[in-house]
C-alpha cells in the first residue's frame, strides 16, 4: 500500500488488468477519445455532439417526432426536449404539426439548419478522420464493419 509520500500513479499509468480484455471497456475508451474530439471540434459552432447528430438525422429522415428521434439516438425521450428546444431556439429545426395526429410535431431543419449541416458533415469527419488517424483506411473499414455488427446485432 502506497504511504502519502510514495508517488502515486496517474490515471494513464495504472494498470487496467481484467478490464484490457473486455470489449466494452475498450468501445467505451475508443469512444471517449474520438466524443472528445468531436467536442472540442464542435465548440466553436456551440452545439454538441447530440445537437449534431439528431441534425443530421432529422435532415436524413425529415418529419420525425421526438420519440422517434429519442430512439435513433438511443437516449430517452425527455432528453429530446431540450435539444429540440435549443435548435428551434438557434432557428436550426422547426417543430410541425403533424397533420393525421394533431397532437404531434414532426421535427425539420430549417434552411439555416440545412446550410450548417453541410459544414458539419465535414467538421465531423474531418475530426473522426484526426482522432482515429492512428488507423489505416483498411483499419478503419474493419473497424467500422465490426462495430455496425455489434450493434446492429
Amino acid at each position: 500500500m502506497a504511504t502519502p509520500s510514495t508517488p502515486q500513479p496517474s490515471p494513464d499509468t495504472l494498470e487496467t488488468g481484467v478490464l484490457d480484455d473486455l470489449i466494452g471497456y475498450a468501445l467505451r475508451r475508443a469512444q471517449i477519445q474520438v466524443f472528445q474530439h468531436l467536442v472540442e471540434k464542435l465548440n466553436a459552432y456551440d452545439l454538441r455532439p447530440a445537437q449534431f447528430s439528431a441534425l443530421a438525422i432529422i435532415a436524413r429522415n425529415p418529419g420525425p417526432t421526438q420519440a422517434e428521434l429519442a430512439k435513433a439516438l438511443a437516449i430517452e425521450p425527455p432528453q429530446v426536449v431540450p435539444m429540440v428546444n435549443k435548435l428551434e431556439e438557434r432557428g436550426l429545426a422547426l417543430r410541425v404539426r403533424c397533420k393525421p395526429d394533431k397532437r404531434s410535431y414532426g421535427l425539420f431543419l430549417s434552411k439555416a439548419g440545412e446550410a450548417l449541416l453541410k459544414e458539419l458533415q465535414d467538421v465531423a469527419a474531418s475530426s473522426d478522420q484526426e482522432a482515429t488517424a492512428n488507423l489505416s483506411a483498411e483499419e478503419r473499414g474493419q473497424l467500422l464493419g465490426l462495430l455496425r455488427k455489434v450493434y446492429q446485432g
